[in-house]
């Protein structure tokens, strides 16, 4: 990337969801978990652009070229009483790291974070990733090591809903 090569982030827009389709792919691969991948292009239209969007997305450009995404949504403090940002993913593809493009990103959404009044600004890392867990203490961020995170799917998803106590 030269000097007079531009960064640009932009939100995503419909047209994007098979770049952004393309680019989870890429993150899953680096993470070696492409089998867990099961989004299609309308479900992720409909997950980003439908009625009731879950999440959003932004894309870093460089002269054009797709350099990288971040996909995120709005989480809830109760003890602050306000929103925070979630950083689901962030993606960089790899002839584009080491050029300030990851930190474009959080930047950004760092950005959009105080612009509307969030309370924090937060994401979750493979403990494995020790150039992102470096990358992003680098910039100030602290893990947690004081929580463990959960996660309900599949399965065991279904059995725990399937478990409801009937109203009175």
């Amino acid at each position: 990337m030269t000097h007079a090569t531009r960064l640009a982030i932009s939100a995503a827009t419909p047209a994007d969801v098979p770049l952004i389709l393309a680019l989870i792919g890429e993150l899953a691969d680096y993470e070696k978990l492409r089998h867990e991948v099961v989004a299609t292009e309308a479900a992720l239209h409909e997950a980003l652009f439908g009625e009731r969007p879950g999440a959003q997305a932004v894309i870093a450009r460089i002269g054009g070229e797709a350099a990288g995404f971040a996909l995120f949504f709005h989480n809830f403090s109760t003890f602050l009483a306000k929103r925070g940002l979630y950083l689901e993913d962030l993606f960089v593809r790899p002839a584009f790291r080491g050029h300030g493009v990851g930190r474009a990103l959080l930047s950004h959404l760092a950005s959009l974070a105080v612009a509307r009044g969030c309370g924090r600004f937060e994401w979750a890392v493979l403990d494995w990733n020790r150039p992102a867990r470096e990358f992003y203490e680098s910039l100030g961020a602290a893990p947690k090591s004081s929580w463990i995170n959960y996660q309900l799917s599949g399965e065991a998803l279904l059995r725990l809903a399937a478990r409801q106590t009937p109203s009175a």
